[in-house]
């Protein structure tokens, strides 16, 4: 697995969106994701899932920008949902508790399914 950092957006379809991340999402990396992020919630997304199935470290400044991302959705009665396949990622969600925050999926079809 590529520890290379890469982030992509897309609309999946009216009110739908996704972000994909690949590599260290971290202090560097994080405004990347917050512009994809913001600008599908500015777009009028209201339920989007975050790939991060691809991810092999997170830090407090990613989760951060996700926590912001999942306020402002609750806020517009939007949901969340995140892909996580690699046990760091898990691991980080575990520990800090926010595994209670997001809804967790294990695949890209599943969270995709959750949002409705």
């Amino acid at each position: 697995m590529s520890t290379d950092f890469a982030v992509s957006s897309e609309t999946l379809g009216p009110g739908r969106g996704l972000v994909s991340l690949r590599g260290e999402v971290d202090i560097y990396t994080a405004p990347r994701l917050k512009e994809r992020l913001v600008g599908l919630l500015d777009d009028g997304v209201t339920g989007v899932v975050v790939d991060l199935s691809e991810v092999t470290f997170i830090d407090s400044t990613a989760l951060g920008v996700l926590i912001g991302g999942v306020r402002r959705l609750r806020e517009a009665e939007g949901r969340m949902a995140l892909v996580v396949a690699t046990r760091p990622v898990e691991r980080v969600l575990t520990l800090t508790g926010l595994d209670r925050v997001f809804t967790i999926h294990a695949t890209r079809d599943a969270a995709v399914a959750a949002l409705g």
